[in-house]
């Protein structure tokens, strides 16, 4: 099967060695088991821009384990491609459906073991955390946020997946965390995910 991953925006950055601003790269991640939204987030002084924006699909894959695999690769490459200094995921929204839930809290398992195997810190947060950080409700829908986005990053957003604009909202949510001094889970291994949530992680 040929690859279906969605790439809306990449960009090719020079590195100007003269640059006496800090940037900083985030990496926002919406975990899903049929589509994952990714972002790549660069933040100079007050300057964000967004390097690489997409979705990965996977409804062309059988069984549950490929999923996780094409997840695992391709966050290890987007890794070592824009070489992020953070992580920031949306946690799971816990609904009815048991054996859902249990695929998506595998999905973001494994998006986090591709972050700390590359060393990666990793914080998570809330729907309604990130929703409130963008839009300051946190209870808006998804086009809400997208919308609000578009306000905040010189990106064209109308087309695309939701997925994609999620996983940019985290990356902006812990942006704006982080200059306030945290507000989400951190997690610098895996063993320390593990060891936060035992409730979610089967053997």
């Amino acid at each position: 099967m040929i690859d279906c991953d969605i790439v809306f925006l990449k960009r090719i950055n020079s590195r100007n060695k003269l640059s006496k601003i800090i940037s900083k790269r985030i990496i926002g991640v919406d975990p899903g088991t049929n589509v994952l939204g990714f972002a790549i987030l660069e933040v100079k002084g007050k300057q964000m821009k967004v390097l690489e924006l997409g979705v990965v699909t996977m409804h062309h894959l059988e069984s549950h384990q490929q999923k996780l695999k094409r997840i695992f690769e391709r966050l290890q490459e987007l890794i070592k491609n824009h070489r992020p200094h953070e992580m920031a995921i949306e946690a799971p929204f816990y609904g009815k459906n048991v054996q859902s839930m249990l695929k998506l809290g595998r999905a973001q398992g494994v998006a986090i073991a591709a972050a700390v195997t590359n060393d990666v810190p990793i914080t998570e947060y809330a729907p309604k955390k990130i929703k409130l950080a963008i839009t300051g409700n946190g209870n808006s829908s998804k086009e809400q946020v997208a919308a609000m986005l578009k306000n905040m990053v010189a990106v064209e957003l109308k087309e695309y997946y939701l997925d994609a604009t999620d996983a940019l909202a985290a990356a902006i949510c812990h942006h704006y965390q982080s200059r306030l001094g945290g507000g989400g889970k951190k997690y610098g291994s895996w063993k320390s995910f593990v060891q936060a949530n035992s409730n979610r992680v089967k053997s």
